[in-house]
């Protein structure tokens, strides 16, 4: 009898005793059964095939075009082999499924091609530093085992040319846009020497470098401008003195053909001629023309204060020629005058050209300023060029790996197999799962059964049950008749 639910180890052995044959029949009936079952139900094989991933070739100064990672790009290619479109080819091409061609609809039956198609990625070593799978798994389940291993092949070199045409595409578009990049730094670069060549010629003599020659010009111009101003005052020296000079030999012409010429002003005027001469030469040499001439000149009056003329000269004759002399100082003036005009224009110009140099020196630090911004500009272009013409290099490279399969590429280490046994159902698995439920609904029966039973078989159950000491017991016997022999046997208390 069972108390509280709890069994103790002695009933568990008299149940087991008097209903052997419970789990007996239960689990042999339900092992058959689930032998039974795997020889009704539809037989579905398995072809299976391993595809490694072998890492690029492709020289380490050659960047690889594609360095995404190995696992989206395993889920881009598995959702494009898997779509409808490639699975509804395969369905067409070896005719899957003909009994259900006219009841089901072809988004069905590629559901259900879908679903016998698995595809696994093999994880990598444990402590391994590269976490990308070493490769993966394709496996097809199908109830023709020839049909499995086509279709598992169609999957596999879906796979292969897959992988290898995503990576030419790829590397094409790496190349496009780094040759779009490559153009536009190189029109960025031609932009920015063309700016700078602008700017250089818009400031041709304020640049940097042309700022000692800028110098040196300055201190040539202002000893320029010195020289100038110097020659100036000379010259309009020397006009003044021609000019004393003309009015002095007018005034005596003058005088001499009026006949009031006294020997006192040709005293008067000898002496205004030597003082002119001792002026001349104290800035010139005496064989200045200046000076020769201004000598002439005195011996000339000499001459003529010596000899003093007899006869009264005619006022016509003397009004119609002037003196040399008077002549030669008139031309002196006019030759003075185009020299000081000449002077003063230079003297101008270089004080124009002196306020120049000055303007570019005064605004060089502005212009070096710029320069400088526009060469920085100009060597960032360059070095942006080089690098993108560098990466536009190596993706061509790449590229060119790629097409002769150099690249990252699958590799089919297990063709696919032709299965000999299914893979579903198992005999083994339907029959040891029929012989385990059978167990298990045994056991249930046989607990039911202990529960259900109300039959005292020990004095504890005797003195729980009636509440009363069990003062003595009397052992039970079970009389067997064997031919003629009576055996009685012990049966317990």
């Amino acid at each position: 009898m069972i108390r509280n639910g709890e069994i103790t180890p002695s009933e568990v052995k008299r149940i087991l005793r008097k209903h052997w044959w419970i789990p007996t029949i239960t689990m042999i009936a339900l092992g058959a059964a689930g032998l039974g079952a795997a020889l009704v139900l539809p037989k579905k094989y398995t072809s299976s095939t391993l595809v490694l991933i072998e890492r690029s070739s492709i020289p380490e100064p050659i960047r690889p075009a594609i360095t995404d990672d190995i696992n989206q790009r395993m889920a881009a290619m598995k959702a494009q082999i898997l779509s409808r479109s490639r699975l509804e080819t395969i369905v067409n091409k070896f005719n899957l499924y003909p009994e259900k061609r006219q009841s089901s609809h072809m988004e069905d039956l590629v559901e259900r091609l879908k679903g016998a198609i698995s595809i696994e990625l093999i994880e990598p070593l444990a402590g391994s530093t590269n976490r990308e799978p070493p490769g993966f798994n394709v496996s097809v389940t199908f109830n023709n085992p020839q049909l499995a291993k086509q279709i598992c092949e169609e999957i596999t070199s879906a796979f292969l040319e897959q992988n290898a045409s995503n990576r030419i595409i790829k590397a094409q578009k790496v190349l496009e846009i780094l040759s779009g990049q490559v153009n536009e730094a190189k029109q960025k670069l031609d932009d920015n020497d063309k700016k700078l060549a602008k700017f250089k010629l818009e400031h041709p003599y304020v640049l940097p470098d042309q700022q000692q020659q800028n110098l040196a010009l300055l201190t040539g111009m202002n000893t320029q401008l010195d020289a100038t101003n110097q020659a100036l005052a000379r010259a309009q020296q020397d006009k003044s003195l021609n000019e004393t000079l003309l009015s002095q030999q007018e005034a005596n012409w003058k005088a001499s053909l009026l006949g009031q010429q006294s020997q006192e002003s040709q005293d008067q005027e000898l002496t205004t001629l030597q003082d002119q001469l001792a002026v001349l030469l104290t800035k010139y040499t005496p064989e200045h023309p200046d000076v020769v001439k201004l000598k002439l000149q005195i011996e000339d009056l000499k001459r003529r204060m010596a000899g003093a003329p007899t006869q009264k000269p005619s006022g016509t004759q003397a009004g119609l020629r002037e003196p040399a002399a008077i002549q030669q100082l008139k031309a002196k003036i006019k030759q003075d005058d185009l020299i000081i005009s000449d002077l003063a224009k230079r003297q101008s110009q270089y004080q124009d050209e002196i306020r120049s140099v000055q303007a570019r020196l005064q605004a060089s630090p502005i212009i070096e300023q710029q320069l400088k911004e526009l060469t920085r500009d100009s060597q960032t272009a360059v070095e942006t060029y080089n690098e993108l013409l560098k990466n536009r290099d190596s993706a061509a490279r790449a590229a060119e790996l790629e097409h002769d399969q150099q690249g990252e590429t699958f590799k089919v280490q297990d063709a696919p197999s032709l299965p000999s046994s299914p893979s579903f159902p198992k005999k083994s698995m339907f029959l040891g799962g029929g012989v385990g439920i059978g167990l298990a609904l045994s056991l249930g029966i046989l607990y039911l059964l202990a529960l259900t039973d109300k039959a005292l078989y020990t004095e504890r159950d005797v003195e729980v049950s009636l509440k009363l000491p069990v003062l003595a017991s009397v052992p039970s016997f079970d009389v067997l008749i064997e031919g003629n022999i009576l055996q009685v046997r012990n049966a317990g208390k």
